[in-house]
């Protein structure tokens, strides 16, 4: 499957139905959703901020375009916020699909208002400045919520978490994924109509007789 059907796809699947199929990828549960509703399917660019420096964060920016995801280690440095309503509006320009930040951000009304999906461990006061230091490095592989993260990898993400995974690591599931999302609606509807569990849900992995 080539890369614009994939991205279809994935536009389609329920994340969490991928984690029926996959055991690596999924980023710490403390990353999460600062904008709720948001939902994220893009290509990573990384960040890897050695400082709570400003200019480092802002030339990444530069670097974005439409689809991509910023995403910024700040190398357990969860003190300093290295994104705010400049920022995420910025990326918006740039025709971002969104901010993941294993790390803080700030301006949580303004960023809720801009509406650009952004993912954080929470929010901080306390900001990066425009230090201008060559310590931060960009586009290289870095560690998001526990998850080896390499430029280019696909980041799936909304409110019940992030999802951070090569392409071809995710092509494998995704339709076995849509499947089992075209499943359900059946499945409720017999749990609806008053089936017994036993012949309604899994019980084991032995092959299923069909109904």
């Amino acid at each position: 499957m080539n890369d614009q059907e994939l991205t279809a796809k994935l536009r389609e699947v329920s994340f969490a139905t991928l984690g029926h199929f996959l055991e690596l990828g999924f980023v710490h549960h403390a990353v999460r959703a600062m904008v709720p509703g948001g939902r994220i399917v893009g290509r990573a660019v990384t960040l890897r901020l050695a400082e709570a420096d400003a200019c480092a964060v802002n030339r990444a920016l530069v670097t974005l375009q439409p689809g991509d995801v910023l995403v910024i280690d700040m190398a357990a440095d969860e003190s300093h916020a290295c994104v705010g309503a400049i920022t995420q509006y910025a990326a918006r320009c740039a025709g971002a699909a969104g901010i993941v930040v294993d790390g803080v951000v700030t301006d949580l009304n303004e960023l809720q208002t801009c509406q650009l999906p952004v993912f954080a461990r929470g929010t901080s006061q306390l900001t990066t400045k425009l230090v201008g230091g060559k310590a931060s490095a960009l586009n290289v592989r870095v560690n998001c919520g526990g998850v080896a993260v390499n430029p280019g990898d696909i980041v799936l993400a909304d409110d019940n978490g992030v999802l951070i995974a090569p392409a071809e690591e995710l092509a494998k599931v995704t339709d076995r994924a849509l499947e089992s999302d075209r499943s359900e609606p059946k499945l409720m509807a017999r749990l609806r109509a008053g089936e017994p569990l036993e012949e309604v849900l899994i019980l084991s992995n032995a092959p299923q007789q069909p109904n």
